[in-house]
C-alpha cells in the first residue's frame, strides 16, 4: 500500500501509523483522513495484526487539529459532509476489532485529540497538550469530540475544556483521567511496544472479545451490557485459546495461544 501523509507498518503482530505531515504540524487535511482510513480498513481484515499504535512524526505534535486552510471557505453542506465522514473514519478505529494504543507524542488538538479519544487507551509524552480549540474559531467538534470527551471525564470536565478552549497538559490529562500514562518522550514508543507486547500474550480471540463487550456496554444500559458479556462469555468456551489457556494453567506452564 502507498500513502501521503502516514507511514505504515507492520512488525511482529504490531500495526503502527504515523501522521507525517510534520511542516503543517500533522494538521489533518482529507488526503491525510483518507490514508488513515485505508491503513485501518486494511487492518481490520488483517489475521497478521494483532495490536495496533498510533502515533504522529516528530517531538511536537501528535495532531495539531484538521486543516484550517482547506475548509475555511466550507459552506454547510461540504462542513457537514467533512464531518461526517472524518467522524466515521475515527469511529472505525474505535470498531477495530484489535486494541488500539494511542502514544500521542504532542499536541493533540481538534481532530487530534478526538482520534486519540477514539483509540482503547493513551499513553502520553511529558510534552503532550491535550485541547478542542474548535470554540475559538466559531465552530464546534466535529469528529466526535463532544461525544468521546464527555465519556472520557464525565459532562462537567467535558463542557469546561471545549467551552472555555481550555488546553490541557499532559499532568492534568492524566488527573482527570484523559490518559492511562505520562512518560518522558524517548520512553513514548517503548512504552507503548511495552504494552502491546503485553497485550499480544494474551489469547487473542478473548482480548477482541472482552474489548467489544466493553464497548457495547458502554452504548447501554447495564444489565443489557451484563448479558451481552454472559453471551460472549459463553462463546470463549468454543475456542481452542480457552481450551489451551486453561490446560496450561493446570498444567503449570505458560499458554501457546493461537487465535482460535
Amino acid at each position: 500500500m502507498e500513502f501521503e501523509n502516514i507511514l505504515f507498518t507492520v512488525e511482529e503482530g504490531i500495526a503502527t501509523i504515523t501522521i507525517n505531515r510534520p511542516k503543517q504540524a500533522n494538521a489533518l487535511n482529507a488526503a491525510t483522513v483518507r490514508d488513515i482510513e485505508k491503513a485501518v480498513d486494511y487492518i481490520a481484515g488483517s489475521k497478521d495484526v494483532q495490536v495496533v499504535i498510533i502515533t504522529g512524526a516528530g517531538d511536537k505534535f501528535f495532531v495539531a487539529g484538521a486543516d484550517i486552510k482547506e475548509m475555511a471557505d466550507y459552506n454547510p453542506k461540504q462542513a457537514g459532509d467533512w464531518g461526517t465522514y472524518g467522524a466515521g473514519v475515527i469511529t472505525k478505529i474505535e470498531r477495530l476489532p484489535q486494541p488500539v494504543i494511542c502514544a500521542v507524542n504532542g499536541y493533540a488538538l481538534g481532530g487530534g485529540c478526538e482520534i486519540s479519544m477514539a483509540c482503547d487507551f493513551r499513553y502520553a509524552s511529558d510534552n503532550a497538550v491535550f485541547g478542542q480549540p474548535e470554540v475559538g474559531l466559531g465552530i464546534i467538534p466535529g469528529f466526535g469530540g463532544t461525544q468521546r470527551l464527555a465519556r472520557l471525564v464525565g459532562p462537567g470536565m467535558a463542557k469546561e475544556i471545549i467551552l472555555s478552549n481550555q488546553n490541557i497538559d499532559s499532568a492534568e490529562a492524566l488527573r482527570i483521567g484523559l490518559v492511562n500514562k505520562v512518560v518522558p518522550q524517548a520512553e513514548l514508543m517503548p512504552a507503548a511496544i511495552k504494552t502491546a507486547k503485553k497485550i499480544m500474550k494474551q489469547g487473542p480471540v478473548a482480548v477482541q472479545i472482552a474489548k467489544k463487550a466493553i464497548n457495547n456496554g458502554l452504548q447501554c444500559d447495564i444489565i443489557t451490557g451484563i448479558q451481552f458479556e454472559s453471551n460472549v462469555f459463553g462463546l470463549c468456551f468454543a475456542t481452542k485459546d480457552q481450551k489451551e489457556g486453561m490446560k496450561a494453567f493446570m498444567e503449570k506452564r505458560k499458554a501457546d495461544f493461537k487465535g482460535e
